[in-house]
């Protein structure tokens, strides 16, 4: 335990200095986010380009941890997964600058995702086998790993995107997530020291970052880190064992969100309105009945800690019927503000 806590407090140490660092270069080169269109809410420019002091402090954890020792080698995980995931890690950084710099349009935008996630498959993250609900184990054969993987890397990464619209919130509910699978990975039944560790220097790195994205955010994750957050749990979430469901769990008013938000504006204007932004996420509405945006963060982090936590304990079964009380929740919650927004 004191070696999580050794290696997890060095790598919020990391984070925290490099904010500062990547914030003043980014104000130097002008990489702000400025309050220029209708869906966004804060009143000033603010530094972007946050996500790269969240990789710097897991890049160089990480490294650190190989090269002083086997911790992170004691299980299945090899050098070379490691090596996959911090190269699409890369990607992202540098797509997300780009996106930042010049605003992509989602076409462009969606490239570095991606190519993230092919070299992240590339590298061997993988999935062996998936718990069946109804008994059992599924075994899963390489090429249908690959597309599984692919599409899950893909879902999570642009929930955390869409996610982030609120000072705090992607990192935070993320952190959750990272926290829930490290704690899973203690188990006695699942036991894997490895995957503890990786979590534990993926929180410690999301914490550096958060103290200075909470609201009000002094910087914010920007277009790579928005993505990156997302990527680093859903890679948590394959290599210990294909936890998805308490991913899903963590993740799942923000994921039903999405899809809610998804489906309307495929209803409005086809597959080009998807990916034009808009003020009628779930955090955006409560945001205009009156909540503050810490209200709100408090209220996503509770209910991904409460799902998350429900996911220890579950069997297979009972996390589907977790996600189905979770949806319930999500369309009873969409019926009502849409019902409250046109009364308002």
């Amino acid at each position: 335990m004191m070696t999580l806590i050794s290696w997890g407090i060095l790598s919020f140490v990391v984070s925290f200095l490099m904010t500062l660092v990547v914030r003043r270069i980014a104000l130097h080169y002008k990489i702000i986010d400025r309050p220029t269109l209708p869906r966004k809410i804060h009143q000033r420019p603010v530094a972007q380009l946050g996500g790269v002091a969240i990789f710097c402090a897991i890049s160089a954890t990480t490294i650190g941890i190989l090269m002083t020792g086997t911790l992170l080698t004691s299980g299945a995980i090899t050098p070379m997964h490691y090596i996959g995931v911090l190269l699409g890690g890369c990607v992202l950084m540098l797509g997300g600058f780009l996106d930042d710099k010049y605003e992509l349009p989602p076409r462009t935008a969606i490239i570095a995702p991606v190519i993230a996630t092919l070299i992240a498959i590339g590298f061997g993250i993988e999935v062996d086998k998936l718990t069946n609900p109804f008994g059992g184990v599924i075994i899963l054969s390489s090429w249908q790993s690959d597309i599984l993987v692919f599409i899950w890397l893909l879902v999570v990464m642009y929930t955390t995107k869409f996610l982030d619209g609120l000072d705090g919130l992607a990192t935070s509910v993320t952190s959750v997530g990272a926290f829930m699978i490290l704690l899973l990975s203690l188990t006695t039944a699942y036991f894997q020291p490895d995957v503890a560790l990786l979590s534990a220097v993926t929180i410690g790195a999301y914490i550096g970052f958060l103290f200075w994205n909470i609201h009000p955010a002094s910087i914010f994750l920007g277009e790579g880190g928005s993505v990156f957050v997302g990527y680093m749990l859903g890679i948590l979430a394959v290599i210990s064992g294909g936890k998805l469901a308490t991913a899903l769990l963590v993740l799942g008013i923000p994921l039903l969100d999405v899809v809610w938000v998804v489906t309307r504006r495929f209803k409005d204007g086809g597959v080009t309105r998807i990916f034009k932004g808009d003020k009628k996420h779930l955090h955006h509405r409560l945001l205009k009945l009156g909540w503050g945006q810490t209200q709100i963060v408090l209220l996503y982090v509770t209910i991904a800690s409460a799902f998350g936590v429900s996911a220890l304990f579950l069997q297979s079964q009972e996390k589907i019927v977790a996600l189905l009380i979770l949806s319930l929740m999500m369309g009873l919650a969409a019926i009502v503000l849409v019902q409250k927004d046109r009364h308002a």
